[in-house]
């Protein structure tokens, strides 16, 4: 079975999630939607994705600049078995009410709307069965997937008592030329907690963490240090073990030349990812320390692409493609050239 997927947003997020959503054998891209015409909108239908727009009102300027569109989001979605919606922030709740429940297509939401837009939010390796068969998901963030994805294994394996997590942020997204550079570092917020660990548990509910963040004026990554109280003890090499072999995980060492953000991103590049993207979570290894049932390291996370695989096992998870979250995973993993976990070293 092939399902027809909608991408109603052709930016960061959507651009991304298109070509993985491209690549499976059980999906299929049926549009994309811009809202104004620019080089993305051009280079989608380079790709092959039927272009269409957001209102009827705003087709005059695609016109205008001879770029040629199928059609509104309407008639895209007439056309679609599930949307992934990757709209700015806030726009989705109201796709949901005006466009998706009265034609009662199924949404995949991403983690800049509240959660209350979903059903469910959702981490591939935490919480697949909560999605599974349901009407909307909420993908959760890029910051909030990475958190997921590595304590949710290190509780599942030795039982987590408490969590404190600082996050340093990454500024705005590379080509984001209206949010910076900006030459400060900002408390975002100032407050205690952050938004990130109440986030967190929308999936993981029973993991006590609380987390601060701060911006500083980068655009590569997010770095998150993080301390972990466990229940269960554990060594240095037990979390590195169970770390390596942790879907969409992996380990990098300073000594071979990780030093820093800019290092890993090289790295991506060397990969020959495309657009240099990084799915997976980076743990530096020697960040790795366990002292008398604590446990501390620390993590980067590719904010642009991170939750690109999470979208794709989502429609597997909603649209009941497949019941077993581990097989939806290798199998986006593999599609996606991404090591499988029982190889990460």
């Amino acid at each position: 079975m092939v399902v027809r997927v909608a991408i109603n947003g052709y930016g960061t997020v959507g651009k991304r999630v298109a070509d993985a959503v491209s690549l499976q054998d059980d999906m299929r891209v049926v549009g994309v939607v811009k809202t104004r015409p620019s080089f993305e909108a051009v280079n989608a239908i380079k790709l092959g994705y039927p272009l269409y727009v957001n209102t009827k009102e705003n087709k005059k300027a695609f016109d205008e600049a001879g770029i040629k569109v199928e059609g509104t989001v309407a008639d895209l979605l007439e056309n679609a078995d599930i949307v992934v919606d990757a709209t700015p922030d806030g726009v989705g709740i109201e796709n949901r009410k005006n466009l998706y429940e009265p034609r009662k297509i199924k949404a995949i939401f991403q983690g800049g709307e509240e959660a209350e837009v979903a059903q469910v939010s959702f981490n591939a390796t935490s919480n697949y069965e909560k999605a599974y068969g349901k009407y909307y998901v909420r993908v959760v963030s890029c910051n909030t997937t990475g958190l997921c994805r590595t304590l949710g294994a290190i509780d599942r394996e030795f039982d987590t008592q408490k969590v404190r997590a600082v996050l340093i942020r990454r500024g705005p997204d590379p080509a984001n030329i209206k949010k910076g550079p900006v030459n400060a570092i900002v408390p975002d917020p100032v407050t205690v907690p952050s938004h990130h660990g109440p986030d967190v548990n929308t999936v993981l509910p029973d993991l006590n963490i609380t987390t601060v963040a701060i911006k500083v004026p980068t655009t590569l990554m997010h770095i998150h240090t993080i301390n972990a109280n466990l229940n269960n003890g554990t060594s240095e090499d037990e979390i590195i073990d169970l770390l390596s072999k942790t879907p969409r995980v992996l380990l990098v060492k300073a000594r071979d030349g990780f030093k820093s953000t800019a290092h890993i991103m090289e790295w991506a590049r060397e990969l020959n990812r495309k657009r240099s993207d990084l799915n997976e979570i980076a743990v530096w290894e020697e960040s790795v320390h366990v002292n008398d049932g604590e446990v501390f390291y620390m993590q980067a996370i590719h904010q642009e692409s991170d939750i690109v695989p999470e979208n794709v096992d989502a429609i597997r998870a909603v649209l009941r493609l497949e019941s077993d979250p581990m097989k939806s995973v290798q199998k986006t993993d593999s599609s996606l050239g991404l090591k499988p976990w029982w190889k990460y070293s």
